[in-house]
């Protein structure tokens, strides 16, 4: 079992790595604004939804990890 130092370092690792994946995303103007991903705006209400995105997504890192386990 991890001891709780290693742990702690673990997730902040992650943490930062996952912070330079979304600021990187961010310089994707297509992502969540693809065709399908449903966008719905009221007079005081306003919804996103990004179901394409997320399938696309979804799909992309199924892939990835696939094979990535498999390579090791």
């Amino acid at each position: 079992m991890m001891s709780v130092g290693k742990m702690l370092i673990l997730v902040g690792v992650l943490m930062v790595v996952t912070g330079f994946i979304m600021v990187g995303l961010e310089k994707l103007p297509w992502l969540g604004r693809l065709p399908g991903d449903i966008h719905i705006e009221r007079r005081n209400f306003s919804l996103h939804f990004p179901i394409v995105t997320s399938l696309l997504l979804s799909v992309v890192l199924t892939i990835l990890l696939n094979l990535f386990l498999r390579g090791r």
